[in-house]
């Protein structure tokens, strides 16, 4: 780990770590809002994927939404990094509250994390949409629970309803309890540390305001509109900072 970072740890009484998607790409998971996302999703599909993932085109565009969807957001082999561990460790320790991530992929709880603010849901839990059945992720993907041209959308066993990703889609509200908790730990922080995120997405970004006192250490590869608010501010992969 950073001696810096280490020390600033050492300090505090209680940290939260808030994360984006630089946290799971060290762990081979793509970020499809980056340009090759973009690039990607539009010679495919003819289109963003901020449009394919928002709630209207899943309503309206199912088979397309779930082709999308399976092939660009799930990642079942994918493992926790060196930054996922070494947060887990911190939470273990009793250094850190809670872990608070734009991230879907359950990939800090697989690490050992146990308080983790899903601020955008998680590909890991499924729903009907009719009779609110569960189904975890190995459900939608099996061929065999599924419908439509290409066999492509989940159906409830129970009722037939269209199974839902408990992901937060565009044009849809984060889940106010979720929020108010993650919010609530930010508040109680001493120290705050911001990593794989350049802050854009929104609501989830705005929820570094609400950090009352305390120092802030901002871990992302390139600069962020916030670089100047943070007591240290280190351009470099998280992994790599926050590992061994």
């Amino acid at each position: 780990m950073d001696p810096r970072v280490k020390q600033m740890l050492f300090e505090c009484k209680k940290a939260v770590f808030f994360g984006g998607a630089g946290v799971s790409t060290e762990s081979n998971i793509p970020d499809f809002r980056s340009e090759s996302g973009l690039y990607n999703a539009m010679n495919k599909y003819g289109r963003s994927p901020e449009e394919m993932l928002s709630h209207s085109f899943y309503l309206g565009n199912r088979e397309l939404f779930f082709d999308y969807y399976k092939n660009n957001l799930i990642y079942l082999d994918a493992e926790p990094n060196k930054a996922h561990k070494a947060l887990a460790r911190l939470e273990e320790e009793g250094k850190l509250l809670s872990v608070i991530t734009q991230n879907i992929d359950g990939l800090h709880q697989k690490a050992g994390s146990k308080r983790v603010h899903e601020l955008h849901g998680s590909v890991l839990r499924n729903y009907c949409t009719k009779c609110h059945e569960f189904y975890d992720v190995d459900y939608i993907m099996n061929p065999e629970n599924c419908d439509g041209k290409n066999g492509l959308v989940p159906r409830c066993r129970k009722c037939g309803g269209v199974v839902k990703p408990d992901v937060v889609l565009y044009e849809e509200s984060l889940d106010y309890n979720v929020m108010t908790e993650a919010i609530n730990d930010i508040k109680e922080a001493d120290l705050l540390i911001i990593g794989g995120t350049s802050l854009v997405v929104y609501p989830a970004a705005g929820f570094i305001r609400h950090f009352q006192s305390g120092k802030m250490i901002l871990i992302n590869k390139s600069e962020t509109q916030y670089d100047s608010y943070a007591d240290l501010v280190i351009h470099d992969s998280i992994g790599k900072v926050l590992g061994d």
